[in-house]
């Protein structure tokens, strides 16, 4: 089971990623971008355990996903179509997580 401060670090790593609490102390939202005009492409939900991280996700990939894998959910209040929520129980390996996470990060600055 991968920790929040694990993800996180991952997340951090790419160029230009900054964490914002724009929805309350609750939920740490990680963008990319001018800091007042900033794109979010992950959030984690503080103190969740697993740890529940929602990335953006090419649609017709999120709903493969979503077959793919049980603990890949749609989007936990956003929009179902472009989100997907993992919950980090270990189902998904460190590496393919890595690869959702980098592949949320490209959507929003490609």
């Amino acid at each position: 089971m991968q920790q929040h401060k694990d993800i996180e670090a991952k997340i951090m790593t790419l160029p230009g990623v900054w964490l914002d609490y724009p929805f309350g102390e609750n939920v740490a939202v990680y963008k990319v971008g001018p800091k007042d005009d900033g794109k979010m492409f992950a959030l984690i939900q503080e103190d969740s355990m697993p740890v529940r991280l929602s990335l953006k996700c090419d649609p017709e990939l999120a709903l493969v996903l979503r077959d793919q894998y049980e603990t890949v959910l749609p989007g936990y209040h956003l929009n179902k179509k472009h989100w997907n929520t993992i919950i980090c129980s270990g189902q998904i390996d460190e590496t393919t997580l890595q690869d959702f996470i980098r592949h949320s990060y490209e959507l929003v600055t490609h």
